[in-house]
C-alpha cells in the first residue's frame, strides 16, 4: 500500500490512520519464510514538531521447519515498529525511511522490518535436541541406539 503523505508532512499535528491486511502472496519471494495468513498491519502517520513519524504493529503466523529437528509448526509473531520519514537526507543514512514524492510504500517497509525481526534460527523449542547425525532419528521423541 503507497501512502501519499504530502499532507502530513506540511501540517503541524496532522495523523493519517492505517488498518489492513497484507497476502501472504505478497510476501512469497521472501526466501525460507511461509507465511500462513495474510500479515495483520495497523499503524499511523503523524506530524510532531515538524517530524513525520510513522509507527505500526504487525501479527501473522509462519509456517516454519525446526532448524535442528526438521519438524513443521506453527508460531504466531507480533511486533512494534517506530520510523522517522523525511523527504530527502543529505547523506547514506539508514535511520530515515525516505518518502520519494512525498510517498511510501508501506509493504515494503513492513516486510524489511519483519524480516529483520525474526531470529535467524527457528527452533520448535528452545532446548529442542535436533536429530541424530548417524540414524536420523527425532531425538525430541525417542532415543537411538547409535
Amino acid at each position: 500500500m503507497v501512502v501519499n503523505l504530502r499532507q502530513v508532512f506540511n501540517i503541524t499535528g496532522e495523523r493519517r490512520e492505517f488498518e489492513y491486511e497484507i497476502p501472504e502472496t505478497e510476501f512469497s519471494h521472501a526466501k525460507g519464510y511461509n507465511f500462513a495468513v495474510p500479515v495483520s498491519i495497523k499503524g499511523s502517520f503523524y506530524n510532531r514538531a515538524g517530524i513525520v513519524y510513522m509507527i505500526y504493529s504487525v501479527k501473522f503466523t509462519l509456517n516454519i521447519i525446526c532448524d535442528r529437528c526438521l519438524n513443521e509448526i506453527q508460531r504466531d509473531y507480533s511486533f512494534d515498529f517506530k520510523h522517522i520519514v523525511v523527504t530527502s537526507v543529505n547523506s547514506e543514512n539508514d535511520d530515515f525511511i525516505i518518502a520519494e514524492n512525498d510517498s511510501v510504500d508501506v509493504n515494503e517497509i513492513a516486510l524489511s522490518d519483519i524480516i529483520l525481526e525474526l531470529p535467524t534460527k527457528m527452533l520448535c523449542c528452545e532446548d529442542c535436541k535436533g536429530i541424530c547425525p548417524v540414524c536420523g532419528c527425532n531425538l525430541n521423541e525417542s532415543e537411538c541406539n547409535c
